[in-house]
């Protein structure tokens, strides 16, 4: 296998009906060696070109399973297009077994970049130009972070029909609309004309098997849609929860925190969602959710100090609020 290093996504110098594996070069350390990314590329007949994106935070593994097993289970010989994927997006972040490379800075709040400037704003806006750019879609794939458990959802522009498409196939429980406007990776590509979402994929430091397989086959149902690969017939399954916009819940004192509800759970405005104790197990104070919501994601941590997270709670659009939906929900 030839794993040369390479300056960028040149699909012209790649054989189809091969897998290819590169590394991708971005930055260089401080003894001036290539910060090498894994790049995988699943060369096809003619046809779009999806990127995959996991890992940009370093603890959020879910995501590069995820794409080993997907391209697994790719056949090169009736492949239309090409898949491209960064299992490792943030390799020191992930070397470190941490979300970010240093700490303090999130890579995904630093996109676009600079050309110059700062190591993370230059490795942002060559992670766009060498890789982002050449693409037709993209879907970055990421966890909770470190403390928190997420349910399996998706965050996605559901005024623009690409995106919801994309939102949909993958079979999530939650959709929660969210333009994306806010440095990251996925806003990026978008303002670059490349449509993108994200998908949460459960919990960091770890991989979650049901989680995994149930994104592979939404993966795969992004490719069967374009005729890329067969398409085959599905149980969708419930419709997920599509959610207009979603809040976090904090705590404004510090203790030892229990969190009633579980993800995927719907609470009703005023029902208690929270309690913290202080160091000799008196109750201190209790939360109660703001509105009637779906609980997208929670703290499992119970040490808590003020501003702490308790949960993640989504708030469900109304049927007329003209969010592109599925046919049958």
């Amino acid at each position: 296998m030839n794993r040369s290093l390479v300056e960028g996504l040149d699909l012209d110098t790649l054989a189809p009906g091969e897998l290819h594996e590169r590394w991708l070069h971005l930055v260089d350390d401080a003894m001036a060696l290539p910060v090498r990314l894994p790049l995988m590329v699943a060369r096809g007949g003619p046809g779009p070109v999806i990127g995959l994106t996991a890992a940009v935070h370093g603890d959020e593994i879910n995501g590069i399973a995820i794409i080993h097993e997907l391209f697994r289970k790719l056949d090169l010989r009736t492949l239309r297009g090409t898949v491209a994927a960064i299992p490792i997006t943030n390799v020191s972040a992930f070397h470190r077994h941490q979300r970010y490379a240093t700490p303090g800075y999130d890579l995904n709040h630093y996109f676009p970049g600079a050309a110059e400037g700062a190591d993370i704003q230059v490795y942002a806006h060559r992670l766009l130009d060498r890789f982002v750019r050449h693409l037709d879609a993209l879907i970055d794939l990421h966890t909770a972070s470190r403390g928190r458990a997420n349910c399996l959802y998706v965050r996605a522009d559901m005024n623009q029909e690409e995106t919801a498409r994309m939102a949909y196939l993958q079979r999530p429980h939650v959709i929660l609309h969210n333009p994306a406007s806010d440095g990251t990776l996925r806003g990026a590509a978008s303002a670059l004309g490349v449509p993108a979402i994200t998908v949460e994929v459960g919990n960091p430091n770890r991989f979650q098997s049901e989680y995994i397989r149930s994104s592979v086959v939404g993966l795969r149902a992004v490719l069967g849609e374009r005729g890329m690969i067969p398409r085959r017939s599905v149980r969708l399954g419930p419709p997920p929860v599509l959610c207009a916009s979603g809040t976090w819940l904090y705590t404004d004192s510090g203790g030892l925190l229990t969190v009633e509800p579980q993800v995927t759970d719907r609470v009703r405005e005023g029902e208690v969602v929270a309690e913290l104790r202080d160091a000799f197990g008196r109750s201190v104070r209790t939360y109660r959710a703001p509105f009637d919501g779906v609980v997208i994601g929670r703290a499992v941590d119970p040490v808590a100090i003020t501003g702490s997270r308790i949960l993640h709670l989504g708030r469900p659009a109304e049927q007329g609020a003209g969010f592109v939906r599925r046919a049958d929900g």
